[in-house]
């Protein structure tokens, strides 16, 4: 029973087993079935398989473009504010590197003053004044004869605001008798005409403007620009969308470029801020700054940088920026002196300067200005009439266009170089400084033309090849030592080698001078003291001496002080200058204002030292000005561009020699001038032109040189080559005919010292140097201080008497008596009927009293130098 239950129960548990599995097995199928079911009704066609693909890709690129945008945005961000920046620091700031302008001095205008009529004329020609009929505005004068009548500009100086006025000016015998406020009909006591403008420093770029402000323009240049090149400039925000539609549309139609839609603020920014490069890029930055200059900046302001930015023009390299500066380069005269036409071609030269160069292209340009005359008619600025009118004129540009460089280089140079002591290079170039000088524009011109017509006809009457011989020529004022005029070579408007300022040559005679001014401070030395002219002999070391001869060649035997001056003897001033000893030459040297090192050498004393001519120019200024130093200078004062002072060069004085030495060394070098080696002034100059000054040649005539003065104006000359080689002229028939064909076209005053106490005349012997003997000699009259004069009268032997006739007499400018000369004549009769002051040849005993014997030159020297 048990074995059939056991039995039983298996059974029970294989079918229950059977039945789980068989219901796992058909559970299972039912779950692949479901599942294949599911499969079938999730499976989509292919297409939008596909799609399905392509929405994945989208939603990953959707998100880079999203995280572009941002990234683009903070870059785009960051370029517009880098931009801002940009466009606000340049525009607030300094806008423009501005060039220095150098001016001449103002003419002063005064009852009485020195004017010759024709130089007056050419000074208003300088200033580009137009000579009319009738005046009708500034910058206009007429000429009837020797009067003038001036519609002046008016200037603003740094101290003052010369007025614009109307005025008369009568001149008579080269005197201004009368001036005139025609306008209010005053007598006006002084006034100045504006300063000739020179030249300029300019920037590194050659970029040249003349800044204008939008008030003082004329409007109709202003709304002619507009009605021209930007009707809708007060509307848009920097940029025109429907001018930029319309350009498309009309190009793309055409197939080419022929109309653009930049606005003034674009064309602008493409000028101040970019380049002229073609490019999307390019325009798109043009189009963000032009928006933003337009938010930070009013209208007017973007409209007045507008007129002073655009280029105008080009002359060689220097361009030509904004409409002040391009009214002077095609007009020379300032914009509020513009005609309606003149004002229309300028606006015209905005679209193409080089298409449309009315010097270049008169056609084209006509046709421009004309053009710009019919719409400024459209926008009612000019009426049919005006224009039709105005058609007819010529387009009224000056033939040239004014030098790219300073007409007057040499002088600009002597400024640079005054400057530099005071500024940095940057700055000259970049500031806008206004530069008052002394330079006299007049006498600058005459200066320029005498001394090329003198080297030519030196050139011919030498047989030197045309071209080689050179000179140089400084011109300074007594008073105040401001150079006035300076010739660096016969081209004047080359800027190459200024040889006023460069050219160390050696200045033979022009030293003695010295030489002698400080042999007569010294108290050793009148101008009667006797001196050996005979051989010399100088000692420069155990084996070495110098033997300096005359210009002659010859022995001049004993002369006088002043004769061995006013005839350049050499021999004689190698005594001096051996007597005083090497050091008080140099130390005269240096107090007269030369600053180099100077050697001890005793050929100093004839000039064996090379100097520039502005060196021997100041040498020649002290001596001038009564031994008063004051350093030669070309400034007289220095302004901003706003007007405001930075410095002045106020004048250095120093009384260097006393006057009374000063007025015996220029008593000789006067009379040089009428019996020395530079009597050829006697002359050739009227006899009211005195003046003094010393002639210089070099060994070989490789040198030639004058250095002199007048009454008003101290002028050196040099002349020769630069390759150094003989030129066959002295300093009497070279430079001194440059000199005196200058001083013969210039108004200046006669020298005319006035003689200082302490000092009377006495009649002396021409050839002993005593005490005039009426009885015998040849008497010539010298001045003396009081206490240095001949204590003892000439005694009349065979060896000084002459019987030629006296060929001195009193200087010009003594008008009267003012030393006792009868109590000289006294004392030599005196001296006759046996008075103890000395004795004089008898003729009846036949017995002569010989002067005393003459030492041995060389041993006299030699025994110097050794002690």
């Amino acid at each position: 029973m048990s074995d059939k239950k056991q039995e039983l129960n298996s059974k029970d548990l294989n079918e229950t087993d059977d039945i789980v599995t068989s219901e796992r097995n058909h559970q299972k199928a039912s779950e692949d079935k479901a599942v294949k079911d599911s499969a079938k009704r999730t499976r989509k066609p292919m297409h939008k398989i596909i799609g399905s693909f392509f929405y994945g890709i989208w939603r990953v690129v959707r998100i880079f473009i999203l995280i572009g945008i941002v990234i683009g945005s903070l870059f785009a961000a960051a370029y517009v504010l880098q931009q801002d920046e940009l466009v606000r620091n340049q525009f607030e700031g300094k806008r423009w590197a501005l060039p220095a302008r150098v001016f001449a001095r103002p003419l002063e205008l005064y009852e009485g003053q020195s004017l010759v009529p024709n130089d007056l004329h050419q000074e208003l020609q300088l200033l580009n004044y137009t000579f009319v009929t009738h005046l009708v505005g500034t910058g206009q004068f007429k000429r009837n004869k020797n009067t003038f009548y001036i519609q002046t500009r008016g200037f603003q100086f740094a101290e003052d605001q010369e007025i614009s006025r109307r005025i008369r000016i009568d001149i008579r015998n080269n005197k201004i008798s009368k001036l005139t406020n025609t306008e209010s009909n005053e007598q006006l006591t002084l006034m100045r005409l504006e300063p000739v403008l020179i030249g300029n420093f300019y920037p590194r770029h050659n970029e040249d403007r003349v800044l204008v402000k939008l008030d003082d323009v004329t409007p109709l240049l202003s709304k002619g620009l507009i009605a021209v090149e930007d009707k809708k400039y007060y509307e848009h925000f920097g940029v025109n969308i429907k001018s930029i539609v319309r350009a498309v549309l009309a190009n793309v139609k055409a197939g080419r470029k022929v109309q653009g839609a930049s606005t003034l603020t674009q064309q602008l920014v493409k000028n101040f801020f970019l380049s002229n490069e073609k490019s999307y890029k390019r325009k798109a930055s043009e189009a963000v700054m032009a928006i933003l200059l337009e938010l930070h900046y009013s209208k007017n302001e973007i409209l007045e940088a507008y007129l002073n930015e655009i280029y105008l023009g080009q002359n060689g390299k220097r361009s030509i920026h904004g409409f002040g500066l391009a009214s002077q380069f095609y007009f020379s005269k300032p914009m509020t002196e513009l005609t309606i036409e003149q004002v229309a071609l300028l606006i015209g030269l905005a679209k193409g300067p080089s298409v449309y160069n009315p010097r270049i292209h008169p056609k084209a340009a006509l046709e421009r200005r004309n053009f710009v005359m019919d719409e400024m008619m459209k926008e009612g600025l000019l009426n049919a009439q005006q224009v039709a009118r105005l058609k007819t004129k010529p387009l009224g540009v000056t033939k040239e266009s004014p030098p790219s460089v300073s007409p007057f280089p040499a002088y600009l140079e002597l400024v640079r170089r005054q400057l530099q002591r005071d500024y940095q290079e940057e700055d000259l170039r970049s500031e806008g400084l206004l530069i008052f000088t002394s330079m006299d524009p007049v006498v600058q011109i005459k200066a320029e033309k005498v001394l090329k017509k003198r080297v030519r006809k030196l050139e011919r009457s030498k047989h030197i090849r045309k071209g080689k011989l050179n000179a140089a020529m400084v011109v300074s004022n007594v008073q105040g030592a401001e150079i006035i005029a300076l010739v660096g070579g016969r081209d004047a408007r080359f800027a190459g080698y200024n040889r006023a300022i460069n050219a160390s040559r050696q200045i033979g005679s022009l030293i003695k001078p010295a030489v002698y001014l400080a042999a007569l401070e010294s108290k050793k030395f009148n101008l009667s003291t006797p001196i050996d002219g005979g051989p010399v002999t100088v000692r420069l070391s155990k084996t070495k001496t110098w033997k300096p001869k005359n210009y002659s060649g010859k022995d001049l035997g004993m002369v006088t002080f002043q004769k061995a001056l006013l005839y350049s003897m050499n021999t004689p001033t190698v005594r001096i200058g051996i007597t005083l000893g090497l050091d008080h030459v140099i130390d005269e040297l240096h107090a007269l204002g030369i600053q180099r090192e100077i050697a001890p050498n005793p050929a100093l004393l004839l000039g064996a030292i090379q100097m520039t001519p502005m060196e021997v120019q100041q040498i020649y200024q002290t001596i001038a000005a009564g031994g008063t130093y004051t350093p030669l200078t070309a400034i007289r004062s220095v302004m901003d561009s706003y007007g405001k002072a930075l410095r002045r060069y106020p004048l250095q004085v120093k009384q260097i020699a006393s006057e009374r030495s000063i007025y015996l060394l220029t008593y000789v070098m006067n009379k040089i001038t009428k019996e020395g080696t530079a009597k050829y002034l006697a002359r050739v100059l009227p006899a009211w032109k005195n003046a003094a000054g010393k002639t210089g040649t070099t060994n070989r005539n490789v040198d030639s040189w004058f250095a002199g003065f007048t009454g008003q104006h101290v002028v050196s000359v040099w002349v020769g080559r630069d390759d150094n080689k003989p030129t066959g002229l002295t300093g009497g028939s070279g430079a001194l005919k440059v000199w005196a064909d200058f001083v013969k076209v210039i108004q200046t005053k006669p020298f005319k010292p006035k003689r200082p106490t302490g000092l009377r005349f006495y009649k002396v012997n021409k050839k002993s140097g005593l005490l005039h003997n009426p009885a015998c000699g040849t008497p010539v009259i010298l001045p003396f201080a009081v206490g240095s004069e001949p204590k003892k009268v000439h005694r009349c032997t065979d060896i000084y008497y002459e019987a030629t006739a006296p060929s001195s007499s009193r200087p010009s400018w003594e008008t009267h008596k003012t030393t006792p000369q009868k109590r000289v004549d006294q004392a030599a009769r005196m001296n006759q009927n046996g008075n103890a002051v000395g004795r004089i040849w008898d003729k009846d005993k036949q017995r002569r009293v010989q002067p005393a014997p003459r030492q041995d030159s060389s041993s006299w020297i030699d025994n110097l130098m050794k002690r």
